[in-house]
């Protein structure tokens, strides 16, 4: 349980220093230096140190979106086993209760930017919560398939120890399918390219940016910290299925599962290095690939397990 709480408390440490792989990597692409690894940090720090500035307008849910999308992402990271350890928490169907407080957190995001009463929070939010919907679907056709391989349904059953090992014996290449849907979700769900860009500033194509725009100072500090951690329990899950070796030892187990994170951040450097961001009209294509992977991975699973 102490290793298992200390692992969690470095993921909240190190979450920031990952996520600025992707600039270093982005960087790297355009021929750039870039920003330093340890520029979310900076930012962090900064934000912290201002002040919040609250329209006349809002309500207590203004302030409420921001302290529930960190709360949630930092408990649902006590559900994921890390680096050959157990989870902190866990309990059987524990995934559905992970799912639906990542859930919470984006319905408190939503009603917050609507509190605003701004028509242009209020196209981010209507976006926000139209993609989820999909990713959603995706989420549990991967679960059912997790389900029938383990006949559990918590999260320590499908990533911790050597089990991520025993799916691809049994399941094989179908599982590949089920690695690039999550990472499509990864991307969907973390607003990234190529269904959101956190750089961009056209109204036409924001749709999370948009909606915490009137946040600010240590509100907008928990807003970031909340979204590197939910990267970072996403990474997790595909890190764990690209690299499911388990040596043993602590330090070997704590080194290939930051190895497999690094991975993951690094491919969503080069993702966003390569591709355009889709037209709003083409992501709901874009994000129905995952369902439709996940969905062919189960059914060609089920014919394998017969």
């Amino acid at each position: 349980m102490i290793d298992s709480l200390l692992l969690w408390a470095l993921a909240l440490l190190t979450a920031p220093l990952f996520a600025g792989v992707i600039f270093k990597v982005k960087a790297f692409f355009g021929g750039r230096k870039g920003s330093p690894l340890l520029i979310h940090y900076y930012t962090l720090a900064k934000l912290c140190k201002k002040g919040s500035v609250y329209s006349t307008s809002t309500t207590f849910l203004f302030k409420l979106g921001p302290v529930v999308s960190l709360a949630a992402a930092a408990t649902a990271l006590l559900f994921l086993p890390m680096g050959g350890q157990p989870p902190v928490l866990t309990f059987d169907g524990d995934v559905i209760f992970v799912l639906y407080l990542l859930g919470l957190a984006r319905f408190f995001t939503i009603a917050a930017a609507m509190d605003t009463a701004s028509p242009f929070e209020g196209m981010g939010a209507a976006r926000e919560a139209y993609f989820p919907i999909i990713c959603e679907a995706s989420l549990f056709m991967i679960l059912i398939l997790f389900y029938r391989l383990s006949g559990d349904l918590n999260l320590g059953a499908y990533f911790a120890g050597e089990n991520p090992r025993g799916f691809w014996q049994t399941a094989g290449s179908p599982l590949l399918f089920v690695v690039i849907a999550l990472f499509i979700i990864l991307l969907t769900e973390n607003a990234r390219v190529p269904v959101d860009d956190p750089a961009t500033h056209l109204e036409l194509t924001m749709i999370h940016e948009v909606m915490v725009l009137d946040h600010s100072g240590p509100d907008f500090a928990l807003i970031e910290m909340g979204a590197l951690l939910k990267l970072f329990f996403y990474a997790a899950m595909v890190a764990r299925l690209i690299l499911p070796l388990q040596p043993g030892h602590p330090l070997l187990n704590l080194g290939i599962f930051s190895l497999g994170l690094l991975l993951v951040y690094v491919a969503v450097g080069i993702t966003e290095s390569v591709m355009a961001r889709h037209r709003m009209d083409r992501v709901p294509k874009f994000v129905l690939t995952s369902f439709a992977l996940a969905f062919f991975a189960t059914i060609i699973t089920l014919e394998f397990l017969r």
